[in-house]
């Protein structure tokens, strides 16, 4: 168990209103941040979702994010998605809103969706003993940099009879502490996780480097949309390019990104890390 998971009930379901303002606020916020870079773009309002990242944050605090419009979490560690599935579910579907709702694709029995929904992201890093606590919960894995994880994740939805969303993390800024395949290596990686079955390619993932430099940030995203864009003719599913956090989200809504990964700006700073 992660050390903060003793100092803090994740399942917590309650807020103070104090809390739940201070949340909208912070969704409001980057939500305009968003379709001010989509302007800017010349990109059409609404083509870039806002994944609210939720690590070491609780049910109540995810829930007031999504009461203030947010349409996609993402949670980093697998123990954070076993411990806060059932109560985000219990509490969604009191609202009338799927959580997950394609986490059941190719299912014998799918369950009817409901309107309106939220998706489920795993973007952290995923271990082959973890996939069992998160295949079924999030519908999509954004972590998958390597073909022995995606054939153990295949393996296990064959077992299960599902269908897992998988992106593809690429390490475009070379930064030795990022995880992600190399960027050499990502068109013939995504080609080969394409050919197993118990899984979709729907996008790839990134995280910009931890640079002051624009010019170098915007080249590993730009670098990562070209790549989409040669892989679309072979791998018509893989859309999405999910990149552009709290502090360069407007650089990756310029370089294309579909997908905005954003923690601090929505919730706050972390009190844990």
């Amino acid at each position: 168990m992660t050390a903060y998971m003793d100092h803090k009930d994740l399942a917590n379901r309650t807020i103070d209103q104090a809390r739940a303002s201070q949340i909208r606020d912070g969704v409001h916020v980057v939500l305009d941040r968003i379709a001010k870079a989509e302007a800017a773009a010349g990109r059409a309002e609404g083509s870039v979702k806002l994944l609210a990242a939720t690590k070491t944050r609780d049910v109540g605090e995810i829930m007031a994010a999504i009461e203030a419009g947010v349409r996609l979490i993402g949670e980093n560690r697998p123990q954070e998605v076993e411990v806060k599935a059932a109560p985000l579910q219990e509490e969604c579907a009191a609202r009338g809103i799927a959580l997950a709702p394609s986490a059941n694709i190719g299912a014998s029995d799918p369950q009817p969706l409901q309107s309106p929904s939220v998706g489920f992201h795993l973007i952290g890093q995923l271990q082959a003993n973890k996939i069992n606590k998160v295949l079924g919960v999030v519908e999509t894995i954004e972590s998958v940099d390597s073909l022995k994880l995606a054939q153990r994740i295949s393996s296990r939805a064959i077992a299960r009879g599902i269908v897992a969303g998988v992106f593809v993390e690429v390490n475009e800024s070379g930064e030795q502490s990022k995880s992600g395949c190399a960027p050499e290596a990502a068109y013939d990686l995504v080609h080969e996780i394409d050919q197993l079955d118990g899984v979709c390619v729907q996008g790839l993932m990134t995280i910009g480097a931890h640079v002051d430099d624009e010019t170098r940030i915007r080249n590993g995203f730009a670098h990562l949309r070209q790549l989409r864009d040669s892989l679309l003719a072979d791998v018509p599913t893989c859309t999405q390019l999910s990149m552009g956090m709290t502090n360069d989200l407007e650089y990756a809504v310029a370089e294309g990104s579909t997908i905005v990964r954003v923690g601090t700006a929505v919730f706050g700073p972390r009190a844990f890390i």
